[in-house]
């Protein structure tokens, strides 16, 4: 699981529906919940938790895409299975890991140190922990 220290920015609620908006290191990362802790409120600070399978990228990505998150990492390791491989992606000293098919690894080249756009919906980010308790 991937863990991301980020701090509440904005809460928007309409009826049951939130959209919480948090600071990752100068980047704004949303999350989509039915559900949220009244203990969670602007400022707070949080650990936010995104499977690896749900860590999608591009490279040279331009255009529009309906994903809210996405930020800028650099591939730090890769590791090459036969049907499934990862990465793991760096950026404001956090690491990232995707998981995806070999094939995608193959079609991409991808290699150490290359630059991608990190995207994650908002619906695949959840609050694992609070830390201001």
């Amino acid at each position: 699981m991937n863990k991301i220290k980020a701090t509440v920015s904005q809460i928007d609620k309409q009826d049951s529906l939130h959209i919480v908006s948090f600071d990752f290191s100068g980047v704004t990362l949303k999350m989509m919940s039915l559900e949220l802790s009244e203990k969670i409120k602007i400022g707070t600070n949080v650990i936010l938790a995104i499977k690896p399978t749900h860590v999608t990228f591009a490279k040279n990505f331009q255009g529009y895409i309906s994903v809210t998150n996405q930020f800028r990492a650099k591939i730090k390791s890769i590791n090459n299975g036969k049907l499934l491989s990862s990465a793991i992606f760096e950026t404001k000293e956090t690491l990232i890991e995707s998981v995806f098919t070999t094939t995608s690894l193959r079609q991409m080249n991808l290699q150490l140190y290359d630059e991608f756009t990190i995207m994650i919906k908002a619906s695949d980010i959840s609050i694992k922990e609070i830390c201001d308790d």
